[in-house]
């Protein structure tokens, strides 16, 4: 038996997008940006975002596209999606730099803002949540 968890922690890029299946089951999908900065040989400050486009299905679909908003700190456990090349989704960026997302279908979401804290700060305390998704199977909507 072979398994794969993927955990990120980040903050949303924009406002969650919610639909639903032909089978009626609701699923929301955002995309969370996690950053790091580091220096480099040369002495230069790097700043590094990647992207992840997180699928959540079920209640927690709901409860997501309800409390989530841009900017919002999630902590997301689920598991990698393959684009049909195998690798992430790549294209090229308005400025002409090339980027990437990774597709997470996630288990569990937790909010780590604060209720009103949607610009990155706060913690578990306040309006944090944790709320874990029935598994969706193979059924991913795009």
């Amino acid at each position: 038996m072979s398994y794969q968890s993927t955990t990120i922690v980040g903050n949303l890029g924009r406002d969650p997008e919610m639909r639903y299946l032909p089978s009626g089951q609701p699923v929301t999908s955002f995309s969370v940006a996690t950053s790091r900065s580091y220096t480099n040989n040369q002495g230069t400050r790097v700043e590094e975002t990647i992207w992840f486009r997180v699928s959540v299905f079920g209640k927690m679909a709901e409860t997501c596209n309800q409390y989530l908003k841009k900017g919002s700190k999630v902590l997301v456990e689920g598991r990698l999606q393959a684009d049909k090349s195998g690798g992430p989704r790549v294209w090229t960026r308005q400025d002409g730099t090339p980027a990437a997302s990774f597709e997470i279908t996630a288990n569990t979401v937790r909010f780590l803002s604060s209720r009103g804290d949607h610009a990155g700060g706060g913690g578990e305390e306040g309006g944090g949540g944790e709320f874990v998704a029935p598994d969706a199977g193979d059924e991913i909507p795009f």
